[in-house]
C-alpha cells in the first residue's frame, strides 16, 4: 500500500491549458499533497464532496452530504471589473433521517470575492458565507453548515491515504481522452461532531467518504447524467463505481476501483461495471423515476462480486430548483458488508456540465 509519506513526495505535473478556454485533463499527471486538496481554478468544474453515516447517542442511523462546488463561467478573463464572475461557488448540504422520510437540505451560492466566497489554492479551505470546509495542519478536515432544518459541525479524520482513481488519478468519463477528470477519494474518514435540530444539539459519530474531482469536460458524447456509488466496506476496504449514462439509458462509459483491506487496488474498465435496477421510486415533486435500489456488479480477478445497494429510505431526492441548481437523487445506502452513498443524476432533466 502506498503510504502518506509516499504521496507527499510526489510532484504534480500540471495539465497545460488549451490555446483558448480552460485547462484539459490529460493522463500522466502526478499528485502532491496537500496541494491537491486545494482549488484548481484553471479547470472549469471542481468539487469537494463528503458523504457519510452518523449515529446519535440514542442509536439513530442518519446519512449526510456536504458538497462544495467551484465553477469557472464562460466570461472574458480580461474584464477588469471586480464584479465580473471569475469563479462561482455553490454548496449543498443534506440530512437523511428515516423517521422524517424525505431529505432535509439547504443550498448556498455566490461569486468568489467580496468576502462572500473563496476556494483556496494549495490546501482545502472553501467558504461560502457561513458554510466552510477546511483542512487543519494535522490533516483533519473540519466543516460546518447551517440550514433551516439542521446544522452540522463535523471533524473528519483520515484513517487511510488518498486513493487515486482511474489511472493514477486520471479518470476517463467518455470515449475521448479529454473526457476525463482528475479524481481521488479519501474513504473511511472517522467522523465526530455535533448535530443541531429542532432546538437541540447532540453529539454524533460516524464514518465518511471524501471525493475530490476537477475537470473541464466531465460529460461528453451525448451524456445526460451518471450513477455513482462510494462504499466503505466493513473489512476496511473501499469500493467506488460509476456509470456515465446517455439518452435512453445507454452506457457511455463506466469505471471505478476496489481497494482491498490489505491496500491492493483493482481498477475497473467499462466492461467490469454493471448497475441493474432492483426497485424504482417516482418523485412526487419532479416526476423523475429513480432506480433507488440497484445491484452493482463488478468483475474482479477472482470472479464477479455483486452488491445490492438498498436505500435508507426512498425519498432522498435533492430538489434545488428554487435556488437555480440541479435536481438529483443522493442517498445513503446499505449493502452486505458495507455502507455508503448512491448518487443518480440526469433523471429529472439532462445534466449540463
Amino acid at each position: 500500500m502506498r503510504r502518506l509519506l509516499a504521496f507527499a513526495a510526489l510532484v504534480l505535473t500540471a495539465a497545460t491549458p488549451a490555446s483558448t478556454g480552460p485547462a484539459v485533463v490529460r493522463p500522466g499527471a502526478r499528485f502532491t499533497f496537500p496541494r491537491e486538496h486545494g482549488a484548481h481554478p484553471e479547470f472549469r468544474t471542481e468539487w469537494w464532496y463528503v458523504t457519510g453515516r452518523l449515529a446519535t447517542p440514542d442509536k439513530r442511523d442518519l446519512g449526510f452530504q456536504i458538497t462544495f462546488f467551484r465553477t469557472t463561467p464562460a466570461t472574458d478573463p480580461a474584464n477588469p471589473s471586480a464584479f465580473a464572475p471569475k469563479q462561482i461557488l455553490f454548496a449543498h448540504a443534506a440530512l437523511s433521517d428515516p423517521r422524517v422520510g424525505h431529505l432535509l437540505h439547504g443550498e448556498r451560492a455566490a461569486r468568489a470575492g467580496f468576502g462572500l466566497a473563496q476556494a483556496r489554492i494549495g490546501d482545502t479551505d472553501v467558504s461560502l458565507r457561513d458554510w466552510r470546509i477546511r483542512r487543519l495542519p494535522d490533516g483533519r478536515f473540519v466543516t460546518r453548515v447551517t440550514t433551516a432544518d439542521f446544522a452540522l459541525s463535523l471533524t473528519l479524520t483520515p484513517r487511510q491515504p488518498p486513493l487515486l482513481e482511474g489511472e493514477d488519478g486520471y479518470s476517463r468519463k467518455g470515449p475521448r481522452p479529454e473526457q476525463a477528470s482528475y479524481y481521488y477519494s479519501v474513504p473511511h474518514l472517522s467522523v465526530s461532531g455535533r448535530l443541531a435540530r429542532n432546538g437541540q444539539v447532540q453529539p454524533v459519530t460516524g464514518q465518511a467518504w471524501l471525493d475530490r474531482e476537477w475537470s473541464s469536460d466531465y460529460l461528453g458524447g451525448g451524456a445526460v447524467g451518471w450513477g455513482w456509488a462510494g462504499l466503505n466496506l466493513d473489512d476496511g476496504g473501499a469500493l467506488m463505481a460509476f456509470r456515465i449514462r446517455g439518452a435512453g439509458g445507454r452506457q457511455i462509459w463506466a469505471g471505478g476501483s476496489l481497494r482491498r483491506r490489505d491496500g491492493r487496488v483493482v481498477r475497473f474498465t467499462p466492461a467490469d461495471v454493471r448497475f441493474d435496477p432492483i426497485r424504482q421510486w417516482r418523485s412526487p415533486r419532479t416526476g423523475a423515476l429513480y432506480p433507488v435500489a440497484q445491484r452493482l456488479s463488478v468483475r474482479l480477478p477472482e470472479g464477479v462480486r455483486r452488491l445490492d445497494l438498498l436505500p435508507l429510505f426512498a425519498d432522498q431526492e435533492l430538489d434545488a430548483r428554487r435556488s437555480g441548481m440541479p435536481v438529483y437523487w443522493e442517498g445513503a445506502v446499505r449493502t452486505r458488508g458495507g455502507s455508503g452513498y448512491l448518487e443518480l443524476t440526469g433523471y429529472a432533466a439532462p445534466l449540463k456540465m
